[in-house]
């Protein structure tokens, strides 16, 4: 039987053996351990009234008292349902694109067409988020963008402006993502379905199955799989939307939908007039600590519903 000893005896052994791999494996386990764990740390000051000139192990501990502030102040429910809407609605409307997208690409017979198109609808993810709410301003502009000119075109008048139209902005930041990610995300529904067996079509086809319906029993059911992996790293992050695009699109006008948490953070913490550190810290610890519960919830929900699971 093989002992413990035995066992480390021949794990030295296969690490002097591929001593090359384990160095190329030590640079990332270095930046996880510098940047992502390390940092962790400055967690602490969520729980300190947070001075700067006493430094994280100098400042008075103070308990829950940031986390009970954030709770007691009314931006609190703003935020919460700005951060949730956006997010409920970013999910329902950009997760299934993707999916619809990669199926119907997927029954297109012409290779050269087929690439054209997944090229097409790739390309727009790599627009930055400055350049793209950029194009958003130019092309929504009430008087010389393409959207006013249709609208005086059609109308007679000018054309009111979206962005300054706070009801306005959850659709726009929404559906201008679906646009530019769409191809993007379906990337892997197509790698997906390039593993389905040609046979299983071909025998669906000498049994007189139409297009629409294998598409249905057997190439849908080849990717529930990866749906269900992805949907739960989604639901991982309902509660952390990208600050960048929302503060670009955010003005005085629409910030009764667009002030979300990590809008909120940056004002509080870095922005003028803010610094009050330990405060934002608290507010972004909370949402981690509602990301990580909706994950396992969402996790547990389909290990229990079917086989997939992340663990």
């Amino acid at each position: 039987m093989t002992t413990a000893k035995t066992k480390r005896q021949m794990t030295v052994r296969m690490m002097k053996r591929h001593w090359q791999m384990y160095l190329l494996l030590l640079l990332p386990l270095l930046y996880l351990l510098i940047f992502k764990y390390y940092p962790m740390l400055g967690t602490q000051i969520a729980f300190k009234k947070f001075r700067a000139s006493q430094g994280i192990w100098g400042s008075e501990w103070i308990g829950f008292a940031n986390f009970a502030k954030f709770f007691k102040s009314y931006q609190f429910s703003r935020v919460m349902v700005n951060t949730i809407a956006v997010s409920f609605y970013q999910l329902i409307a950009g997760f299934p694109f993707p999916i619809i997208f990669a199926l119907l690409l997927n029954t297109l017979s012409g290779k050269w067409f087929k690439k054209t198109v997944q090229t097409v609808t790739y390309l727009p993810y790599f627009i930055s988020v400055v350049v793209l709410v950029g194009m958003m301003f130019q092309i929504f502009n009430p008087t010389r963008g393409i959207y006013g000119t249709l609208y005086t075109m059609a109308t007679g008048t000018t054309a009111p402006d979206l962005f300054g139209k706070s009801e306005m902005f959850r659709h726009m930041y929404v559906w201008s993502g679906v646009w530019q990610n769409m191809g993007f995300n379906s990337v892997i529904y197509i790698a997906a379905l390039s593993s389905v067996s040609n046979d299983l079509h071909e025998a669906a086809m000498i049994d007189g199955i139409g297009r629409f319906k294998r598409m249905l029993y057997i190439d849908l059911p080849a990717i529930i799989p990866t749906m269900t992996v992805l949907l739960i790293l989604n639901a991982g992050r309902i509660m952390s939307i990208g600050f960048e695009k929302v503060y670009l699109m955010q003005n005085d006008l629409n910030l009764r939908t667009s002030e979300i948490i990590s809008t909120y953070v940056y004002k509080v913490g870095l922005a003028a007039g803010g610094g009050d550190f330990a405060y934002a810290t608290a507010i972004g610890l909370f949402n981690s600590a509602v990301n990580l519960i909706l994950i396992v919830t969402v996790n547990k929900i389909c290990n229990r519903l079917g086989e997939t699971s992340l663990w």
